[in-house]
């Protein structure tokens, strides 16, 4: 079974996060069996975190019993991650997956760990298999080159590192080796439940996409590797550029800058380089903003800062507001969005169907009109009621062409506080119903969507 031995360094203390399944017991393994050659010292350890009850019960114990068999060191800690998942209000924590959660606190202990000089670096089991399923997951969610790395080899942090000497390696060598040392490992159950996304990549996806190219598990690991050298020069040519083209405060008239909040670019400057340059540059000053900015944001932005005119605005969902002026793009982080102010929680329902939205005031009944060919397209699709937000377009029916949001507000005199929240129903990213107006959902998704008088709402 391959390790990539380069990763360890002779007297470093090393856990390896022990989970008790078959990867994880056989980098203990490995490394046992090798630490004297490669003069590391091995412990290992346990988390457990509060789900799958009496399983996870067994899986402790198990942990436990092959760490004293092998004669290392055993760590173990509990935590409750269905609590930790939960938003809260009181310090604006907000919701997390099971599965962020449970990953967020077990890198937390492995900090904790290296921090209180128990060891020195800490070792997960990922294998080839878990980066081309990262690597596919990242792809699905619409990720930036970055996310296509997948799982980096090596993770540093303040307290130390976190490293993984089997991401070269094939969960069937993984099987292999276990067997041959006739060694058991524990099966978590809910290592089968394709209701989480992981799981129905792992059973579904990547197994019919095998079909069309039975290697496609080492080529997703190959481009995750290319995707984090390239990120690893756009780093380093980010960091020369940067100070030449991310200005900070506004100019004055006889020279030099006065302090303000904010950056700007020169957009003469931007418009020089490559549309690769100018969007890592944007995303880059949002960054330092404190904020994210997705594909859309982005070029939102970039043709503001190319074909803007000067006194030209834009407010992006998460709070970045940008300026054009004569000679430059300004950005800031703002408190939060217009169409945020109402603070409602979006609602969502699978076609046909049903949404009581007390927040907003309505009710509204969406079901799919047209032939059965067309039923079935939209039958099945997820509808989503939210509050409007600055760049959200509608087409409104009997109209020329695609209007904003905010100007149809303007024109329906909508202000203050009615402005603030006002809904929209969402359907793969296409606004088809808005309140007070006649929207047209588009020739490929025929919709009704019904919105029910208080008579029709009842008690619901």
């Amino acid at each position: 079974m391959r390790i990539e031995t380069s990763l360890l360094r002779p007297g470093l203390r090393l856990a390896v996060g022990l989970s008790g399944g078959a990867d994880s017991v056989a980098l203990l393994r490995a490394l046992v069996e090798r630490r004297t050659e490669l003069g590391v010292v091995i412990r290992a350890a346990h988390l457990h975190h509060g789900l799958r009850g009496e399983e996870a019960e067994t899986d402790l114990e198990f942990c436990r019993d092959l760490a004293g068999k092998l004669d290392v060191c055993f760590h173990e800690a509990r935590v409750d991650t269905a609590a930790e998942a939960k938003a809260d209000a009181s310090t604006g924590k907000a919701a997390e997956t099971i599965e962020e959660a449970a990953r967020r606190l077990r890198y937390a202990w492995f900090r904790e760990l290296m921090a209180a000089g128990e060891v020195d670096a800490v070792a997960t089991a990922h294998t080839l298999d878990d980066q081309a399923e990262t690597v596919l997951a990242k792809f699905l969610r619409g990720a930036w080159t970055e996310g296509l790395g997948g799982i980096a080899p090596v993770l540093e942090f303040q307290e130390g590192r976190v490293v993984r000497p089997m991401l070269g390696c094939r969960r069937t060598e993984v099987e292999a080796y276990l067997h041959g040392l006739d060694q058991e490992w524990r099966e978590d159950s809910t290592n089968k439940q394709t209701s989480f996304t992981r799981n129905r990549i792992r059973h579904e996806l990547l197994p019919l996409l095998e079909e069309w190219n039975p290697r496609l598990r080492e080529h997703l690991a190959q481009m995750a590797e290319l995707a984090r050298d390239e990120e690893a020069w756009w780093e380093a040519e980010l960091e020369r550029l940067a100070p030449q083209l991310l200005l900070q405060g506004k100019p004055v008239r006889r020279g030099g800058r006065k302090q303000a909040s904010g950056l700007a670019i020169d957009s003469t400057r931007l418009v020089a380089l490559a549309p690769a340059l100018q969007r890592r540059l944007l995303r880059l000053a949002a960054k330092r903003l404190g904020l994210r900015m997705d594909f859309n944001a982005t070029d939102a932005l970039r043709a503001l800062a190319l074909q803007g005119q000067a006194g030209q605005m834009l407010e992006l969902e998460g709070g970045l507001r940008a300026e054009r002026t004569p000679r430059e793009l300004r950005m800031e982080a703002g408190a939060g969005s217009a169409g945020e102010a109402g603070g409602a929680a979006a609602v969502s329902v699978v076609i046909p169907g049903e949404i009581c939205a007390p927040d907003y005031r309505v009710r509204l009944r969406i079901e799919p009109t047209g032939g059965e060919e067309a039923k079935g397209k939209a039958c099945g699709k997820t509808a989503t009621l939210r509050n409007w937000r600055p760049g959200d377009r509608v087409r409104l029916r009997y109209s020329g062409g695609v209007k904003k949001v905010k100007e149809v507000l303007e024109r329906l005199r909508v202000t203050g506080n009615a402005r603030a929240l006002w809904p929209v129903l969402e359907v793969e990213g296409r606004i088809v119903w808005m309140r007070g107006v006649e929207v047209e959902p588009g020739p490929e998704l025929t919709l009704s969507v019904t919105e029910l008088q208080d008579a029709e709402m009842g008690s619901g």
